[in-house]
């Protein structure tokens, strides 16, 4: 992390096994406003590990996760959001039952912590907000369309403005350009980009697809059997040799 940045979200030690398997073992860094941090690994590396003990879907068994400086370590998912973070999963999580707007006032309302009778009681500015983050994620033609019937790349959309009704400082992203071509990858990068610089947000994401990770990634951390073995800028990671040797071959 660039030391003038002060850190948004800070690993410390994180330790977690499963059966006498340890699929993250001792990671720490920290995050700072305005970075774009790729985590990258091989198979098996942890990285889908480490990504739900940021987000709260999983505990750790040892180390600490903080939010904005505040402790989050056993905190669970609603209340980390609470704090300030957004999260997408790596398969599209929207209501298919529900149409894309309703998708969104279920994430404003539940932001509110309200869950009762969700959309007979929105409000027309619940509503109108709804519009708003449909129409900043370029589907706005589609508010009475039921998720299940967009198509991938608008439900990934879809997922991102329902990311977007908490009111993030903070994106976590697994693998967003899971299962897009590449023109509805490069349309959800630009998307992400546009998003992510005009909200100010800081954003950690998964990524397999590498031609992403360094077109877009300020900072990228590889983890290799659980352990974070290099953490530096894109150009540095490219020139590692036990990154090359861990991970890219010779190809990269």
């Amino acid at each position: 992390m660039n030391e003038n940045l002060e850190p948004v979200l800070q690993a410390s030690n994180l330790v977690k096994s499963f059966a006498g398997f340890t699929a993250v073992n001792g990671v720490s860094f920290a995050v700072g406003g305005g970075e774009a941090v790729a985590i990258i690994g091989p198979n098996g590396a942890g990285k889908s590990t480490l990504f739900d003990l940021l987000t709260g879907r999983k505990l750790p068994d040892k180390g600490e996760v903080r939010v904005f400086g505040e402790p989050v370590t056993r905190q669970p998912p609603w209340r980390r959001v609470k704090r300030g973070l957004g999260r997408s999963f790596q398969v599209s999580s929207v209501f298919p039952t529900y149409t894309a707007q309703e998708n969104v006032q279920i994430g404003l309302m539940l932001a509110q912590s309200r869950t009762w009778n969700l959309f007979r009681h929105a409000s027309r500015t619940m509503r109108d907000e709804a519009g708003l983050l449909l129409e900043k994620v370029g589907l706005q033609g589609k508010r009475t369309v039921l998720s299940g019937e967009l198509s991938y790349g608008d439900q990934r959309k879809l997922e991102l403005a329902v990311a977007l009704s908490t009111n993030p400082k903070l994106l976590l992203l697994d693998e967003p350009t899971a299962g897009m071509g590449r023109d509805e990858s490069r349309e959800c990068l630009g998307l992400i980009r546009t998003i992510a610089a005009s909200e100010k947000l800081p954003i950690v994401f998964v990524e397999h697809d590498m031609e992403i990770v360094f077109s877009f990634a300020t900072r990228v951390m590889v983890l290799v059997a659980g352990t974070l073995l290099v953490d530096g800028t894109p150009d540095a990671v490219r020139a590692d040799n036990r990154v090359k040797e861990a991970y890219f071959g010779e190809a990269i």
